[in-house]
């Protein structure tokens, strides 16, 4: 199926453009909030997804959501690894046996790693351009409601 991929529609309501008649009324809602990283991941993965559980908007993320954030904190990981290994060697480095100058394997692991970490990132709204018309609003209660201590 060609053309855009649709928004969540948490995302359309966080934008304000969520209209009814253009919404799913048998839609899925998950439920759960994304805690602690699984115990496999590295402690720089762990970090990373900590980080993101700390910076995305409330009620973003939940546990349905947890497989993209763990491939986004394993990509941000690697990503890391990768950029340190790019500054001990270099862009480039002498090929075993013949050495012949060739492009550092660093290189291709931090373009891959950030080409995993942007998919992901646009899909749970990580990105400038996925939030640009983002606008949270944290309810609170309305002036004069009677009801706002319960």
């Amino acid at each position: 199926m060609g053309g855009r991929k649709p928004l969540p529609t948490e995302i359309k309501r966080l934008k304000g453009t969520l209209q009814p008649c253009r919404t799913n009324p048998n839609e899925p809602q998950p439920v759960g909030t994304l805690a602690d990283p699984p115990a496999y991941m590295s402690v720089g993965a762990k970090a990373a997804w900590r980080y993101a559980l700390e910076c995305a908007p409330p009620n973003l993320l939940t546990r349905l959501d947890m497989s993209v954030l763990e491939v986004w904190a394993c990509a941000a990981d690697l990503y890391r690894q990768a950029q340190e290994g790019l500054q001990q060697t270099g862009l480039l480095v002498e090929a075993a046996g013949s050495g012949v100058p060739m492009v550092s394997p660093y290189l291709s692991i931090a373009n891959k790693q950030a080409q995993v970490m942007t998919r992901a990132a646009i899909e749970m709204g990580f990105t400038p351009a996925s939030r640009t018309k983002v606008i949270a609003i944290i309810p609170g209660p309305m002036e004069g409601d009677e009801w706002a201590g319960f």
